[in-house]
């Protein structure tokens, strides 16, 4: 079968590799049929692994597939059905996986395609709690996008955020693949959407998309323009995973109470920030790293009822390359897809 590996540092072959044996106990066999970019795969790219690992590494952290077979006691699942795959080996047996927290695993293998062999693959075998069933009628492409991206903006904004009905969220980088899922799905809980951009082709994506209000972040202050929209009054949420760049001005954005949740630092991991402002307003400061099953099936049942990932690019798995070069480029809106 074919696989992508990484062999060193932005240099990436097309292999063959024997097929993997039949399914054993508890598990499925997976055609991988979609895959989604993300910047994990630009760090593992870059060779910011942040771990230690070993190469050749098959690359690919966020998938979807249809199942070819499943072994002695699957339950779930059949053969035919289109699966979104978890994109870390998790333990399953641990008191956070037993809690369905299974981003908070005791014992993780590593994340697929970054740590450990990943899902740029024609096959894969993965336990069957790691595959996520789709609702009928989702294709591959829009339920790859379900491991990381649909999953990470759940389980930051209604986990950890909380955010509800009539509420205000600011969205940054309303044109990447999670901000643009977080200007859908903010919308869909009857939030009002504030989001930034860098352009004004992005700015008027993104109101399509259902943003309220728009700012192009390189033309004027977002933090001035966000106190203008709300009468001076503030958001109730920050959807924040700029990093340092965006920090203080985000804390300037917020009303009393208000909550910042983030799962990101692209421009930079340190910042200073004013402690009086922090307890004297009291805000509420979330870190979200990743997401749990639970929130890759929520993340498909609304793709079910027709909200869809935002699609930028699909490029067959020979240039994947060239995705990767595009989102690193920052010349995308919504996700970037490899089809095999």
């Amino acid at each position: 079968m074919r696989a992508l590996q990484l062999v060193s540092d932005r240099k990436l072959e097309i292999v063959d590799m024997l097929e993997p044996d039949a399914p054993g106990a508890g598990e499925v066999q997976i055609r991988v049929k979609a895959l989604a970019l993300n910047h994990i795969d630009v760090w593992g790219w870059r060779g910011m692994a942040f771990a230690k690992r070993k190469m050749p590494l098959v690359v690919g952290a966020e998938a979807a597939g249809e199942i070819v077979a499943v072994g002695a006691d699957v339950r779930g699942l059949q053969v035919g059905q289109t699966v979104s795959m978890y994109g870390a080996m998790t333990c399953g047996h641990c008191r956070h996986c037993l809690a369905g927290r299974d981003n908070l695993c005791e014992n993780v293998g590593g994340v697929l395609g970054f740590h450990i062999d990943g899902f740029a693959r024609d096959l894969i075998n993965l336990p069957e709690r790691l595959a996520i069933p789709a609702p009928q009628g989702v294709p591959f492409e829009d339920a790859a996008c379900a491991g990381i991206t649909f999953s990470t903006v759940e389980h930051m904004l209604f986990d950890n955020a909380r955010l509800e009905a009539g509420e205000t969220v600011l969205v940054h980088a309303g044109g990447s693949g999670i901000g643009s899922a977080a200007i859908r799905l903010a919308k869909d809980v009857g939030a009002t959407v504030i989001t930034t951009v860098g352009d004004d082709e992005k700015g008027a994506k993104a109101l399509a998309l259902g943003a309220d209000h728009v700012i192009n972040y390189r033309r004027d202050r977002f933090e001035h323009e966000v106190r203008k929209i709300t009468k001076k009054v503030g958001v109730d949420v920050v959807f924040e995973h700029v990093g340092a760049e965006t920090w203080n001005g985000s804390l300037l954005s917020m009303r009393p109470g208000a909550r910042l949740v983030t799962c990101g630092s692209t421009s930079g991991v340190s910042v200073q920030m004013n402690l009086m402002q922090l307890f004297q307003r009291q805000y509420k400061i979330f870190g979200s790293f990743g997401a749990t099953i639970r929130n890759v099936s929520n993340g498909l049942e609304k793709m079910g009822r027709g909200i869809r990932p935002v699609i930028d690019t699909v490029v067959p798995l020979d240039r994947f390359n060239e995705g990767l070069e595009r989102l690193e480029s920052r010349r995308v809106f919504g996700k970037i897809l490899v089809a095999f």
